[in-house]
């Protein structure tokens, strides 16, 4: 039967070089990005890709997404790398794409997934630079963003700090780790494998509106043992290995790709 692989946030940065690998672990890979322009070029470069427009916090979206998966054969690889970083939006937005849009996803797609089947989610090395353990009464939250009052309840156990981006990115991302822990229960019954990728220092058109904004991420760089900011095709490579069959063993973790800043800043 025909695998049908899915790249998000396709159309530049780390999401389309995920693209690029995923497309060459299926037969058919479907291309999702919220900008018809990108998704159709990426598509264009690829001969096995079809461009799918969708915003990832779209219910409706994600559930044509998963039809067309049904159409065209079985679901075997989900790169999920669509995304917000602090500078792109409010606190709000922030959860509602990369936490909660990656719940959407995942709860769409699980009723295709079979054995073989392999997702990875983006997260972040951002929570990771903390060295205070989270509070527990939000942490708990986390484990349940499709709440409808997930928002609020999180506002209310955290108080204002949230609502600064840098710190709401950072929840959210903490939230994929646990959230890929738990979608790895799920999906295991089924053979289905999750697991979650913490990039560091990017060089992407994103991470350099990052730094453009936050001086404090050239600091990261000068602390990375590699002495240098990751390419966008190396953590796809790291994402494509998570998917592939020689890791049929790898679930429920996260892989950190950060060129070992974490490791300098605790040495």
């Amino acid at each position: 039967m025909t695998t049908v692989g899915i790249a998000t946030g396709a159309g530049r940065g780390m999401g389309l070089m995920c693209a690029h690998r995923v497309s060459g672990l299926v037969d058919r890979v479907l291309l999702v990005d919220v900008n018809e322009q990108t998704a159709t070029e990426a598509a264009a470069a690829l001969p096995n890709a079809e461009p799918f427009v969708l915003d990832v916090t779209d219910a409706a979206g994600l559930a044509r997404l998963a039809g067309r998966v049904a159409e065209l054969g079985t679901l075997r690889a989900v790169a999920h790398a669509a995304g917000i970083s602090p500078t792109m939006g409010d606190w709000r937005r922030i959860f509602t794409v990369d936490l909660i849009g990656t719940a959407l996803l995942a709860a769409a797609l699980r009723p295709l997934a079979t054995d073989g089947t392999a997702l990875v989610c983006f997260a972040s090395m951002a929570p990771l630079l903390d060295p205070n353990p989270p509070d527990p009464a939000g942490a708990a939250l986390l484990d349940d963003p499709l709440d409808p009052d997930f928002l609020d309840k999180l506002r209310a156990a955290l108080g204002p700090s949230i609502e600064e981006p840098g710190i709401a990115y950072s929840w959210a991302k903490r939230g994929v780790h646990r959230f890929v822990q738990r979608e790895a229960v799920r999906l295991g019954p089924a053979g289905g494998r999750a697991c979650s990728v913490s990039p560091g220092i990017i060089d992407t058109p994103q991470g350099r509106q990052e730094a453009a904004n936050h001086a404090s991420m050239a600091a990261l760089v000068r602390r990375t043992p590699l002495g240098r900011e990751g390419r966008p095709e190396e953590v796809a490579a790291v994402v494509a290995f998570a998917l592939s069959d020689e890791a049929s063993f790898l679930n429920g973790v996260d892989l950190l790709v950060d060129g070992g800043v974490l490791a300098g800043l605790r040495g």
